[in-house]
């Protein structure tokens, strides 16, 4: 007869509440992902010129462009596009900068016709983010355009939400893999001879050089092409791997061989090995080296994103290396612990409370370190909560808060399994675990001993003959591994029936349930522009064309005047039409105290643009009829706030000047 051992699984109740916690994470992970959108530009366009809707007398020259930060430009960066969408710029791109000023231009064909032309720009910024736009302005006067630009902005579509996986999925593998080995030399030793440990550790390290060679077969398609198909252009591949960010990839790969070396000894020569001497000094060895390659690995994110550029990057670069180390002895950690929990056969007292020590240390750190990156990302109170970036960073303040707070609830648990252990109350899993093995030797028995109960040896039962040897052996086998079901059942029950450690269980599944929404956050708030950057790209824009900001409708003002003689005394009513940039077409009647027309020998106008040292523009309008003066092809080259003058004269000898600001867009 052939019996099968039974299969074990966790209980139902443990792993309904686990299907629970896994779902409620993914909902929001897949939420949280879903309004991401496309990568945030961290570089951002500050000013133009020409600037966006301007009406200009004659073609410019050139069109400059003027950044927050410093930005990867190339010569088909700049493209300026006539109504027919022809190019019409050289192709010589001109590097304009000067001290903190990030500017560039490209000069235009000679001889342009009126019409509306399109600036379109594409570069990449500092911190590797791709970023474009497009404006326009015209020649002469507005007129119709074929241009039609991109739907999907340069990192979006498709392209981007593969990138944007890949950039949570290196993260996610780097904290596993530092945290679990992080964990196990630091806090449970023993666990380096664990087998879902070792998974664990394996498969982190698979993911971040999965992740790794996917961002860099991405990167052409994510910041120049948007098409999925260039992943293998080879050209593309070796013009990335001369960036910034391709070094940066290129290194973290370098860094993950040494990573794989690590692990090899870790979970080889370090698991088995049982000289306490050899132990330590392996141990010193792997700790210093693991550092070593895992801070190499944390340092590719600096070197190529926000730390590397604006505010102090000597001092953001070390203390965001510092940051990811301690996102991942925490969170790594805790991985790695969820697993001990209910995947190994049981894990020490004070393996966890060693892992509790480090946590806190942790959080000290990501505490520390996060301070300083949201001063100098941030750097104001109203851009906390006024940017999508503060915004985003409350969100992940918020998550950190209820990580520390379940997490002082599992100290709790911790704190309770010691109290109970030193008091001798309940079984200890290794004492358990021993009994089991026990009861399981007890099955393996040898068939020439005698039998206990008959007092008759194996040999002199019947069946048990020489012809029956092979099928009482492999009965024997069956039975010893039935044996072994039935103890690991006991054993399983009984470390499940342990109140302490359920409640740590519980505990640490919800904080591992957290910490992945936390990363997600994180990695969106790695893609989203700093909102210091935003903030100063607004007050930049605003500086540029802030007045251009006025109501889309003709300018109507009137000015009482008095020039002192015979019908000196007025009312001009001066009217400005479309009162934008570009041409406008004047008029103005001058009338008496009563409203009727006043008939005067002259009348001059003046535009002034102060804020930019235009000006004064003069205006010499026709009589038309009695009272009614008229000029059109009144150009006025910039938006922003012009002072009018108005020169009335009524006879001779007698004249006066009248002024007033109006606001041109």
């Amino acid at each position: 007869m052939t019996t099968t051992a039974p299969r074990l699984g966790p209980a139902p109740g443990r792993g309904t509440a686990l299907a629970r916690l896994l779902l409620v994470a993914a909902v929001l992970l897949g939420a949280l992902l879903a309004t991401a959108g496309p990568a945030s530009a961290h570089a951002a366009l500050t000013g133009s010129d020409p600037q966006d809707g301007a009406v200009v007398a004659t073609a410019p020259k050139e069109v400059r462009l003027t950044f927050s930060e410093e930005v990867a430009m190339s010569d088909d960066s700049i493209r300026v596009l006539d109504p027919a969408g022809k190019r019409v710029d050289t192709g010589e791109l001109q590097n304009l900068c000067s001290g903190s000023v990030i500017r560039y231009g490209v000069p235009l064909l000679p001889g342009l016709p009126d019409g509306t032309y399109t600036v379109a720009w594409q570069t990449v910024s500092a911190d590797s983010h791709p970023v474009s736009g497009a404006f326009t302005f015209s020649v002469g006067a507005p007129s119709t355009t074929s241009v039609a630009l991109p739907d999907t902005p340069v990192g979006g579509g498709l392209v981007g939400a593969l990138y944007g996986i890949a950039r949570y999925l290196s993260y996610a593998g780097f904290v596993v893999l530092v945290g679990g080995g992080a964990f196990v030399l630091a806090c449970w030793p023993r666990g380096a001879a664990v087998r879902p440990v070792q998974r664990l550790v394996v498969r982190g390290w698979l993911t971040l050089t999965a992740a790794t060679l996917a961002l860099l077969l991405l990167r052409h398609p994510y910041t120049k092409t948007g098409r999925l198909g260039d992943v293998f252009d080879l050209g593309g591949l070796r013009a990335v791997l001369e960036t910034k960010t391709g070094a940066a990839l290129s290194s973290r790969l370098l860094l993950l061989g040494a990573a794989a070396l690590f692990v090899a000894v870790l979970f080889g020569a370090y698991a088995r090995r049982r000289d306490e001497k050899e132990h330590k000094d392996l141990t010193f060895g792997l700790a210093l080296g693991g550092t070593v390659v895992a801070a190499g690995i944390a340092g590719t994110w600096a070197l190529a994103e926000h730390a590397s550029t604006g505010l102090q990057p000597g001092i953001a670069m070390p203390v965001d290396i510092l940051h990811l180390l301690a996102v991942a002895g925490w969170l790594g950690g805790l991985t790695t612990l969820l697993v001990a929990l209910r995947k190994a056969p049981s894990i020490e007292r004070s393996a966890v409370e060693r892992y509790s020590h480090l946590a806190f240390g942790s959080v000290v750190v990501l505490a520390a370190t996060g301070l300083y990156q949201s001063w100098r990302q941030v750097g104001s109170w109203s851009a906390l909560t006024g940017t999508r970036y503060g915004q985003l960073l409350l969100v992940k303040i918020g998550l950190v808060a209820v990580l520390v707070g379940i997490g002082w609830v599992s100290r709790r648990w911790v704190r309770r399994l010691a109290e109970r252990h030193e008091g001798g109350a309940g079984p200890d899993l290794d004492e358990v675990r021993d009994e089991a093995r026990d009861e399981a030797d007890l099955g393996e028995q040898p068939a020439d001993e005698p039998d206990a109960e008959s007092g008759t040896e194996a040999g002199d039962r019947p069946g048990t003959g020489p012809d029956t040897e092979e099928p009482d052996a492999e009965r024997a086998a069956q039975l010893a591994r039935q044996r072994a079901a039935v103890a690991t059942a006991r054993r399983i029950k009984a470390r499940d029936a342990d109140p302490e450690r359920a409640g740590l269980r519980r505990s640490v599944l919800t904080e591992a349930a957290v910490a992945v929404v936390l990363l997600a956050v994180t990695t969106v708030l790695t893609s989203t522009e700093p909102a210091r950057t935003e903030e100063e790209a607004g007050r930049g824009r605003a500086a540029a064309g802030a007045d251009a900001a006025v109501p889309n409708r003709p300018v109507d003002v009137r000015l009482p005047f008095d020039t002192g003689g015979v019908d000196g005394k007025g009312t001009v009513q001066l009217t400005l039409d479309p009162g934008r940039t570009g041409a406008n077409a004047l008029h103005i009647y001058v009338l008496r105290p009563n409203g009727r027309a006043l008939d005067v020998p002259e009348v001059k106008v003046s535009f002034t643009l102060k804020a930019k040292d235009i000006g004064p523009l003069p205006v010499l309008p026709d009589r038309i009829q009695t009272g009614h003066w008229t000029a059109s092809g009144v150009q006025l080259p910039m938006a922003g706030e012009w002072l009018m003058q108005v020169t009335v004269r009524t006879s001779e000898i007698d004249q006066t000047t009248i002024e007033k600001n109006v606001k041109i867009g």
